[in-house]
C-alpha cells in the first residue's frame, strides 16, 4: 500500500496542470474572505446589529472549494481521458487498492491547501474586520475552523468518488460545477428551494461555517444541527467513494 500511495503522489506532484488547481483554492478563499471582511469591516456601527464576525472567514469556501472539486475530479478522471489507467491497473492489478491509493494520495494533497486556506482566511478576514474581528476563542470559532478544513477535504473526495463513477473529467465537471455554483451562489438563496438544496454535499456544511444565516431565525434554520452537517457530507462522500469503486471493480479500463 505504501508503494502505491507514493506512486500516486509522484503522479499528482509531477503533472502540473493537477498541482494548479490547488493553488486558486488557496487564492479564492483567503482572497474573497479577506474582500468580505474588508466590506464589513467598513460598515457603520448602526449596522452592525446582529452581524456574525465568523461569516466573512468563510465566505471564500464557497468559490475555493471549486478548484478542489476539479483537483477531485483530474486525480481520477484524467487517466481515463488519457488512457494511462490501463498502465496503471497492469502495475496495480487489485483495483481496491489501487484506488485506495489515489483516495489517500489526493486526501493528503487536499489536507495540505485545506489548512492553510481556512487559517489565514479566518485570520485575514477577521484583521479586515477591524474593531469587530474575534479571535479563535470566539464562541464557535475553533469548530468552524475544524469544520472548514473537512469541508474542503470531503468535498473533493465526494468529487473523486463522482470521477470514478463517470469515467471521464467532462462529464464529472459537467455534472458537478454547475450542481455546487449553482447551488450556492444562486438557488440555494431562494427560500422556496433552500428546504431541498441545504442537503447537496456543498451545503451541508453551512451551519458549522456561519453561512446559512442565524439559526434562531426560522427563515435561515436548517433542518439539522451543526456536527450533523458535516456528518451529511461526509455520508455523500462515503456513498460516491463506494460508487466509484464499484464502478471501477466491475468495468473494464
Amino acid at each position: 500500500m505504501s508503494a502505491v500511495l507514493r506512486a500516486e503522489l509522484t503522479k499528482i506532484r509531477t503533472v502540473r496542470s493537477t498541482v494548479w488547481t490547488l493553488l486558486p483554492t488557496f487564492v479564492v478563499g483567503v482572497g474573497i474572505s479577506l474582500l468580505a471582511g474588508l466590506s464589513f469591516g467598513a460598515q457603520p456601527p448602526e449596522r452592525q446589529f446582529g452581524f456574525d464576525p465568523l461569516f466573512p472567514a468563510f465566505y471564500g469556501l464557497t468559490l475555493g472549494q471549486l478548484a478542489l472539486v476539479v483537483f477531485g475530479i483530474l486525480v481520477m478522471a484524467s487517466e481515463y481521458s488519457s488512457g494511462t489507467i490501463r498502465a496503471t491497473l497492469v502495475a496495480v492489478p487489485r483495483r481496491g487498492r489501487c484506488y485506495v491509493g489515489k483516495i489517500l494520495a489526493a486526501a493528503l494533497f487536499a489536507t495540505a491547501v485545506a489548512v492553510p486556506t481556512v487559517l489565514v482566511g479566518f485570520f485575514a478576514a477577521q484583521a479586515a474586520l477591524g474593531r469587530y474581528g474575534v479571535g479563535l476563542g470566539a464562541d464557535g470559532a475553533v469548530a468552524a475552523v475544524l469544520g472548514g478544513c473537512l469541508h474542503l477535504v470531503l468535498l473533493c473526495l465526494f468529487s473523486l468518488g463522482v470521477a470514478a463513477m463517470l469515467r471521464s473529467p467532462v462529464r464529472a465537471l459537467a455534472v458537478l460545477l454547475p450542481i455546487f455554483f449553482l447551488g450556492s451562489q444562486g438557488l440555494g438563496n431562494v427560500p422556496g428551494l433552500r428546504t431541498v438544496t441545504q442537503y447537496l454535499p456543498d451545503q451541508t456544511t453551512w451551519v458549522i461555517l456561519h453561512l446559512a444565516g442565524s439559526q434562531d431565525e426560522a427563515r435561515w434554520a436548517r433542518d439539522y444541527g451543526p456536527w450533523t452537517g458535516v456528518a451529511l457530507l461526509a455520508l455523500w462522500t462515503a456513498a460516491s467513494l463506494l460508487g466509484g469503486y464499484l464502478v471501477l471493480r466491475r468495468r473494464d479500463a
